[in-house]
């Protein structure tokens, strides 16, 4: 039986699903792929289902976003290792091979497993996440070339192509379905740091992630669900509660001053208030501070925010 799941959940955008899933059929070594529409608006799962009888495919009755769909098609597989992959993202050959072989290099002890992503115009998407003590997320070297400017600690892998130890998913949870999409693979990686997880990062590419597929790159819903990601791990990891709160609200506002400015709508407050409230009776268990990285201070965090921060590095 292979040793790794692959789930990918997809939202419509049939032009970007093809690829995606063709790619994954081509990989060096065997794997289940399992493929979950989140009642997608459009004819995109009868084509997956034509175009690829021999993968499984599940259907959601409504929409549920993406950590529900996500965790339906996890919990659907037994294989020892399973492997989030975005609809938007195509695999190289190798990726699930690379996956594999860093969980066995690293040892039990690694939860999580972070591929190198590249996007269209061959610079890095992604390779992984950090967080500042705020439990505010940075997506590692987006947008930088493939000379690394700086290295800043992993925490876990980004959710566009993410790979984890079914046991270490076992022990902590899956994904938050109180999140609709964004923040998620960030609070299943503090649990999965406080629970004494490692995480680790594949050297070479291992696909080409599009980007913006699901909710429109820069979008007022995507800046909406981004809001309510962030206002929902602020008050369930209890940041406001510690002597970080005056920094993270002086962040928050700035942060949401700015796309009022820049965008003239107010999605991004709107979104972090209802994330706020909707994780009114979430509880974690202590930050893990280790987790984080130390010298991204209060000037740092925001230009970290700026798309071209990695660019310029």
């Amino acid at each position: 039986m292979p040793s790794l799941d692959v789930v990918v959940p997809v939202y419509g955008g049939w032009e970007h699903v093809e690829p995606c899933l063709r790619a994954l059929a081509a990989q060096t070594v065997d794997v289940t792929v399992i493929v979950v529409d989140d009642h997608s608006p459009d004819d995109t799962a009868d084509r997956i289902a034509a175009a690829f009888p021999e993968l499984t495919l599940l259907r959601n009755t409504r929409n549920r976003g993406f950590a529900h769909t996500a965790n339906r098609g996890m919990a659907h597989g037994d294989a020892p290792f399973v492997m989030l992959v975005n609809s938007d993202v195509v695999a190289e050959p190798t990726l699930a091979a690379q996956v594999l072989a860093a969980f066995d290099e690293g040892g039990d002890g690694v939860g999580s497993v972070a591929p190198l992503l590249l996007r269209p115009d061959g610079r890095i998407d992604s390779l992984g996440i950090t967080a500042d003590a705020t439990a505010a997320g940075f997506v590692r070297y987006h947008g930088a070339s493939r000379a690394y400017p700086e290295t800043p600690p992993l925490l876990g892998p980004y959710g566009a192509a993410a790979a984890y130890r079914r046991r270490a998913l076992g022990e902590v949870g899956l994904l938050d379905e109180g999140i609709f999409m964004y923040g998620e693979e960030l609070d299943l990686a503090f649990r999965l740091r406080a629970a004494g997880w490692r995480a680790v990062g594949l050297d070479e590419p291992g696909g080409v992630h599009i980007g913006g597929a699901s909710a429109g790159e820069g979008s007022p819903r995507q800046r909406y669900l981004a809001g309510f990601g962030r206002g929902y791990l602020l008050r369930a990891w209890g940041v406001l509660r510690t002597r970080r709160a005056a920094r993270a609200l002086l962040v928050e506002a700035i942060v949401c001053l700015r796309r009022l400015l820049l965008h003239r709508d107010v999605k991004s407050l709107t979104g972090r208030i209802a994330g706020w409230r909707a994780a009114r009776r979430e509880v974690r268990p202590d930050f893990p501070l280790d987790a984080v990285d130390p010298s991204i201070g209060l000037m740092l965090s925001l230009r970290m925010r700026a798309e071209s921060y990695w660019e310029r590095g």
